[in-house]
């Protein structure tokens, strides 16, 4: 793979942060809105980056683009969100070529997921690859990768039973609340929020703890009214916030603002109240803590959670590595033949100018020279003879790359072309 990005003075990089080593605080400082990715996306292609994915979701922020250093895209993410390059670098990660490759097959699988088995990232990757789309920012490379990791994701799912039983930071919560809260389904549970997490939280609220007059508050009520209207559930105006979390048992915050959206101020009671932040950058406001009665919980905890299904989901590991590994080979053999394409079509370029200049030559010589034949002879020995060449090419036994050299030298093919 490698030459044959090289070529063009560029390296394929994946650079980002995630979970692993970066809080919730500081991946909300590299979180990228809808808007943030259309301008990076421009600025890219305004800078001559050839190809380019921007992928930003609670749990890691990532660009997987061409690029002379990885510095440039490192650039391009801290100016369009509210990190440093300080920042970034102490917790970041930079993968290139195969390496690069690689990671993005674990991410786009699941296997790299804060819960393991997590397919939610594979929905994630296919909008950041339309957006990239409509910027003209996928390039042949990218679009086949996306694929294979798609293919790749759809095997996993259907072959191995790395997602089953339901683990997701929605079910973490539930699950938690399971086991900290007494008669669960007697207490009122408030809702903030009803975006993905919050849809998914919802049903396995009601799926787990039985309990059937949970609340529900989004800052545009009609978001809210759809949700509960599925589930048949209580709905209150964002109004109504601060009465409902003091009247609330246990919160669950699942809001996706810049800012806390759950203060201190707001409570004014001394009943226990059970916060679960599932927001990124967090939105249950830390101060909080230092109330006796109230007890927040980051969704960063959550995941830390393990359980026997995520036990046997480990046991799973191997086989799906074994069908990323399939998928890849079928990605890297294309790459391989798309390495020497322009070499056999600069091949297949000089044979053609023999071929002219010859029949130019025997129509002079020839008084009833069928030029007709002769042509369509000439293009069928050259098309064996560059058949011939693309096999030698693509045979495991054969050093590519000291093959298209001795090509380009034999036939006075520039190396730009290749």
């Amino acid at each position: 793979m490698e030459p044959h990005l090289r070529a063009k003075g560029t390296n394929f990089y994946a650079i980002g942060l995630s979970y692993k080593k970066a809080d919730a605080e500081i991946r909300g400082h590299f979180s990228v809105s809808d808007s943030a990715k259309k301008e990076i996306l421009a600025k890219a292609k305004a800078d001559g980056v050839e190809g380019l994915l921007v992928m930003s979701t609670c749990n890691r922020t990532e660009m997987y683009g061409f690029a002379q250093h990885p510095f440039q895209l490192i650039k391009l993410l801290c100016a369009h969100t509210h990190g440093t390059v300080e920042e970034f670098e102490k917790v970041a990660y930079v993968h290139k070529n195969k390496n690069a490759v690689a990671h993005l097959f674990r991410v786009g699988t699941g296997l790299d997921s804060q819960i393991l088995g997590d397919f939610e990232i594979i929905g994630q990757l296919k909008s950041g690859f339309k957006i990239s789309k409509k910027y003209q920012m996928i390039n042949p490379f990218l679009e086949r990768l996306l694929n294979a990791v798609i293919q790749a994701s759809k095997r996993i799912k259907n072959e191995t039973e790395i997602s089953s039983g339901a683990t997701s930071v929605s079910f973490a919560a539930v699950h938690y609340i399971l086991a900290k809260v007494p008669y669960v389904s007697d207490k009122n549970i408030l809702l903030f929020g009803t975006g993905k997490i919050g849809r998914n939280t919802c049903e396995n609220l009601i799926k787990h703890t039985k309990n059937d007059h949970i609340t529900l508050i989004n800052r545009t009520r009609d978001k809210a009214e759809k949700v509960a209207g599925k589930f048949n559930l209580v709905v209150k105006d964002y109004e109504c916030l601060t009465d409902e979390v003091n009247a609330a048992d246990v919160l669950i915050v699942a809001t996706g603002a810049q800012h806390p959206t759950v203060t201190k101020e707001m409570v004014h009671t001394d009943k226990p109240i059970l916060m679960l932040d599932l927001s990124v950058p967090k939105n249950v406001d830390v101060q909080l803590n230092t109330l006796p009665n109230v007890t927040v919980v980051h969704m960063d905890d959550l995941s830390k959670m393990t359980d026997a299904t995520l036990q046997r989901r480990k046991l799973q590991v191997p086989k799906a590595e074994a069908i990323i590994e399939e998928v890849k080979l079928d990605f890297n053999s294309w790459l391989e033949t798309r390495k020497f394409a322009p070499t056999i079509k600069a091949l297949k370029n000089k044979l053609v100018t023999f071929k002219e200049a010859e029949i130019n030559l025997q129509r002079k010589k020839i008084s009833d020279f069928n030029e007709e034949q002769a042509s369509l002879i000439s293009d069928r020995i050259i098309q064996k003879i560059t058949n011939h060449f693309a096999n030698h090419l693509k045979d495991e036994n054969t050093s590519a790359n000291e093959s298209i050299e001795l090509i380009q030298k034999v036939f006075h093919i520039e190396n730009n072309n290749a």
